[in-house]
């Protein structure tokens, strides 16, 4: 008894001991090494019923030096031009027949004022009149006219389509437009059918002569380079040339006729060549003259 009663307190003290240590012991998680930082599911039924994460959306690369872009054309970087052919582009889709009146009346009368002071004789508004009512007329055909050329003889090969073009168009619409042009001139001068006719014998082949010399690059590049809400002012630009050279023929036709029916003044009539006769005649006088 004796020596049972040491041993039983040392083991009672002993499980005192460990429960104290137990208690003192922090009542935390477990330890960080022993979780996993992704879990997987408990069972096969929570991983079905989970959905797969999406990867994230690629973004789209940026150009770099070597990436090919395509160059912009130069009728779109000649700055404070190409804002106004784009505004005159805006009022043509908008307004088109309205836009192609004033576009005509503006043409023909840089080109009246041109050709009268390329003439060199005092200012005449009666002809600027003529030609702005010749200009308004016409605007509206020569507009329908183009827009159904340029829908019409386009085959596989461009060269091809653009030749015919340019045929048709020399061959049908230059001389009807002149014609036209120097025939309403001489009416709405006062002139009778006849001088019509005359005025228009001697001035639409000439003119047709030399539109071959002008209009077919013109048209070509027009087909080929120009986009068709830019045509008008690409052709606008070298018709006002064109009409300054038809203005001025028209003006030496009239001249021509104020001669024959003498009307003209003497500075004018000196310049004009002496008729056949007269000068056989002299010619003969003064080889009597000089046999005598």
């Amino acid at each position: 008894m004796p020596l049972f009663t040491p041993i039983a307190l040392r083991a009672a003290f002993r499980r005192q001991l460990d429960q104290l240590r137990v208690s003192r012991l922090p009542r935390s998680a477990p330890s960080r090494r022993f979780q996993s930082t992704n879990p997987g599911p408990k069972n096969a039924a929570d991983s079905a019923a989970k959905p797969k994460s999406k990867p994230a959306a690629t973004e789209d690369p940026i150009p770099v030096g070597g990436t090919p872009v395509a160059p912009v054309p130069l009728w779109l970087r000649l700055g404070p031009l190409t804002r106004a052919g784009q505004a005159y582009a805006r009022a043509q889709r908008k307004r088109p027949w309205a836009t192609q009146v004033v576009t005509s009346l503006f043409i023909y009368l840089a080109a009246d004022l041109s050709a009268q002071r390329i003439g060199g004789k005092e200012y005449v508004p009666e002809r600027t009149g003529r030609n702005l009512v010749v200009g308004a007329v016409s605007a509206i055909p020569s507009y329908t006219w183009f827009i159904w050329l340029s829908r019409n003889f386009n085959y596989s090969s461009h060269a091809v389509s653009i030749c015919v073009k340019i045929v048709v168009n020399q061959m049908v619409f230059t001389p009807t437009f002149n014609s036209y042009f120097f025939g309403f001139q001489a009416l709405l001068a006062g002139d009778s059918l006849s001088e019509i006719w005359d005025r228009i014998r001697r001035t639409v082949p000439v003119s047709w002569v030399n539109a071959w010399k002008l209009w077919p690059a013109v048209t070509a590049v027009s087909f080929t380079f120009v986009p068709i809400e830019y045509r008008s002012v690409f052709a606008g630009v070298v018709a006002v040339g064109w009409q300054t050279y038809l203005s001025y023929l028209n003006r030496l036709v009239e001249i021509d006729e104020e001669a024959a029916h003498g009307g003209v003044a003497a500075p004018v009539t000196a310049a004009l060549p002496a008729p056949v006769e007269e000068t056989t005649f002299k010619i003969d006088a003064q080889k009597r003259r000089i046999a005598a």
